[in-house]
């Protein structure tokens, strides 16, 4: 494929709002692959899907990212080799490098699949809805060109004690769910007790919100926090629930009850993936992107197609920088130089896949 500017392509995507509706963003991918001479169809999720193939039998390849991004908007700004704006780097910068890649490419064997999802940044269900047999998959997202072959998954729940209420004069008649709150909360730190995992170290446990009680001459009969979950191999949600409550349980003072609920979700929660260093996705991208293997410092999506397929995650940008945040945050930017470098290591490691 000649004529695709992936840096044009850019300017023009992080110019084009995806804070509260892709469907602007969705209509430029579309555009952009049907101006390329590929059909490209968009399915009942909301993902944009499209394929090139060879007639012998062969690898499937999958090259995934996401358009939407988060609020607020970010206004595209370009300072020499920087271009700045929301998105720039999570995740259209790695989506402009996929772009070239995959139009660039002429499988001699096997299949590549281009399926780019609308919701990664709340609720995945692009992502839950796809249906994938692939034998290798590669996730964009900002990575710095490090190949990024586990992460943590995230899981959220809310932590809700239970007691009894009575008059606020005569406190020894009730079982106070606030007062009971400190040693459960304590007891968050002695939950993980596993050695660390050998690539994403360990766990980690955070309260994040807490509410508790309705009227101020009341002795409150409950009382609740929100906790996030960083997982690690081999953890799953339903374990993390089951032993975080029982647990907690052991830590309530008397007359307590501990509930520990997950967060309501359609989709599945993102979950902890790894997948081997000596796996031959891993070692062909590494090899041409000359970028170090690690874990990546964020859940995504990979979670979902590491069940079924070897997946990295990697692009150009950074999460975060020396100066603090880049992705999510108001200085958002990611290099035209990593964007092109990015896109030639997926291209060379497509050439490797499938030739």
């Amino acid at each position: 494929m000649t004529g695709f500017d992936p840096l044009e392509f850019l300017e023009r995507a992080v110019k084009t709002p995806s804070h509260e509706s892709v469907a602007e963003m969705r209509g430029l991918l579309v555009e952009t692959l049907e101006s390329a001479d590929v059909e490209a169809s968009v399915d009942d999720a909301g993902n944009v899907l499209a394929e090139r193939a060879s007639e012998k039998d062969g690898p499937h390849v999958v090259l995934n990212t996401h358009i939407d991004t988060v609020p607020p908007h970010v206004p595209f700004s370009r300072g020499g080799d920087r271009i700045r704006g929301r998105g720039s780097c999570d995740a259209k910068g790695p989506l402009a490098a996929l772009l070239v890649a995959f139009l660039a490419a002429e499988p001699a064997r096997g299949k590549l699949t281009l399926a780019i999802t609308p919701d990664e940044e709340t609720d995945s269900a692009g992502a839950a809805a796809l249906d994938v047999e692939a034998d290798a998959v590669i996730v964009g997202e900002p990575t710095g060109l490090d190949v990024c072959n586990a992460g943590r998954g995230r899981f959220q729940g809310t932590v809700t004690l239970r007691g009894e209420n009575a008059h606020a004069a005569h406190p020894e008649s009730g079982v106070n769910a606030i007062a009971s709150l400190p040693p459960v909360l304590a007891a968050l730190e002695s939950f993980d007790t596993r050695d660390p995992h050998a690539e994403l170290g360990s766990p980690t446990l955070t309260p994040t919100t807490i509410e508790g009680g309705t009227a101020t001459n009341q002795i409150p009969a409950k009382s609740s926090f929100v906790i996030d979950r960083r997982s690690v191999p081999p953890e799953g949600a339903e374990e993390f629930r089951e032993s975080l409550e029982a647990h907690l349980q052991d830590s309530a003072p008397e007359g307590v009850t501990v509930d520990v609920s997950l967060a309501a979700r359609d989709t599945p929660f993102l979950e902890a993936f790894e997948t081997p260093a000596d796996s031959k996705l891993v070692k062909t991208l590494r090899q041409v992107s000359g970028g170090e293997v690690r874990p990546f410092g964020a859940a995504t999506e990979a979670s979902y197609f590491a069940q079924v397929a070897p997946t990295v995650v990697f692009g150009p940008g950074v999460l975060s920088d020396d100066e603090g945040a880049v992705a999510h945050g108001p200085r958002e930017y990611v290099d035209a130089e990593e964007v092109e470098s990015a896109a030639d290591a997926v291209t060379e490691t497509l050439r490797e896949l499938l030739g």
